[in-house]
């Protein structure tokens, strides 16, 4: 397109509306999987130890006393198979009598599990103070292990964290380290010190030799829960979409397979470009098998790079009240949601001269109103270059002037051979008149 108006030329009489067509109706009518309320019981069941229990409690202070009080029985039981009595009290304290006489207060299973504490953390300190007499390496790596899992299954995550670590100075062999790493980077994430998580998981991957691929595939989702916390959702895309499909249900004491694909998926869509979209996401073959578990998820990324954006966001819609449930991901749902629709936006309008308000607004379930501010958002934080005729309900694109731009690079061109001739011809004057040599003789 050239001249000098910014709004001339016959296509600006074009109005263009994407998915306007016929394919795109029939898209349209396409079922949605409908957004039902979270199975608590079947969501619980992907996970395994302190995070199931941690999972369930961050459901029942969200949800209506009915699915509460579910999701406390089913921690009430969980703790049970457990020896972290404190937790118990806590979980007793929140039900508050309202499950009846068998989810109250246990004090002779209390009682029995903090004397067998008693008598095995006696035990494993006369043992360890044994090793440490007589310096035995390996043993002592040994105690402080069993130390860091006793305290591990009391709760007290702190002291487990520093048992851990400590096994540091008696690592033998690189898989010594990387046990290490692993429960550091365990005992980390259900503390909420991502910034540990990230440490040991960099330690881990220096020694790569005793890496096998499960291995790989637990660092690669800690590093990326890392980034997700830290609000780092490109890197964190990145990490969940290395994760190899080896991960099966190895490390469902932090994630589920399912989480892989939730969390990727929406990281990618948030901060990817189309490009990336398809050669990282769509056409990974091994992130593939982590989207096929969530169906909903792959569809609204095929959705969006195909630009369905009606149906990609009836998806987001869907999801949304289970992902604000998720122990990881609550807190940047609407970030990332936010991040999403702003790039469907973006997209849409790129292709075109000019939008018709009324269809985009359609295409995207809103109003002409909140259309027009979500794009006024968008133009003046410079993402859009475009301008909008209210009265019309128009959105006409700001092209650059190529034939202003045009000259301009004519007259830099001219002023660069201008220099240039003027830099040969004092040299060669230079050279002539021996000024070089004349100067050398005179030192």
């Amino acid at each position: 397109m050239d001249g000098d108006d910014e709004t001339s030329g016959p296509m600006i009489d074009e109005i263009y509306a994407n998915g306007g067509d016929e394919d795109g109706e029939k898209r349209s009518r396409r079922a949605i999987i409908s957004g039902e309320q979270l199975d608590v019981e079947a969501y619980a069941g992907l996970y395994a130890g302190r995070t199931k229990i941690m999972r369930l409690l961050f459901i029942a202070a969200r949800m209506n006393p009915p699915m509460e009080l579910e999701a406390l029985r089913m921690a009430y039981d969980e703790i049970k198979k457990g020896e972290n009595t404190q937790l118990l009290r806590e979980v007793v304290q929140k039900i508050g009598g309202r499950l009846g006489p068998n989810y109250e207060m246990d004090g002779a299973w209390c009682d029995a599990v903090d004397r067998r504490a008693e008598q095995k953390k006696d035990k494993l300190d006369n043992e360890l103070n044994a090793y440490r007499t007589n310096l035995i390496k390996e043993s002592i790596r040994m105690g402080y292990n069993d130390f860091g899992d006793f305290y591990y299954a009391h709760g007290q995550l702190g002291d487990a964290f520093k048992s851990y670590v400590r096994t540091r100075d008696y690592c033998t062999t690189s898989k010594h380290i990387i046990h290490m790493c692993m429960s550091a980077i365990l005992v980390s994430i259900e503390m909420g010190q991502f910034p540990h998580v990230t440490s040991y998981v960099g330690k881990a991957e220096q020694v790569p030799e005793a890496l096998d691929p499960i291995t790989v595939a637990k660092l690669r989702c800690a590093a990326g829960l890392a980034n997700l916390e830290a609000k780092k959702y490109k890197l964190a895309a990145r990490k969940f979409l290395e994760t190899g499909p080896e991960l099966g249900n190895h490390y469902n004491e932090v994630i589920a397979p399912q989480d892989v694909a939730t969390y990727g998926g929406l990281c990618a869509l948030a901060t990817f470009d189309r490009t990336e979209l398809k050669n990282k996401v769509i056409d990974n073959s091994n992130f593939r098998n982590f989207l096929e578990l969530v169906p909903e998820v792959r569809e609204l990324i095929n959705d969006f790079y195909s630009s369905h954006y009606a149906s990609c966001l009836e998806y987001l819609g869907n999801l949304k009240a289970n992902l604000l449930l998720d122990i990881h991901l609550h807190d940047h749902v609407e970030t990332l949601y936010d991040q999403i629709r702003h790039k469907a936006l973006i997209q849409y309008t790129h292709p075109f001269v000019s939008v018709d308000l009324n269809m985009m607004a359609n295409a995207f379930k809103t109003t002409v109103v909140g259309l027009e501010k979500e794009l006024e958002a968008l133009i003046t934080d410079n993402q859009i270059q475009a301008r909008i005729d209210s009265h019309n309900k128009i959105l006409y694109a700001r092209h650059a002037d190529q034939r202003n731009a045009t000259f301009q690079r004519v007259l830099e061109t001219g002023r660069e051979f201008d220099r240039d001739v003027r830099s040969m011809l004092l040299r060669s004057n230079l050279i002539k008149h021996d000024y070089n040599l004349r100067a050398s003789r005179k030192l």
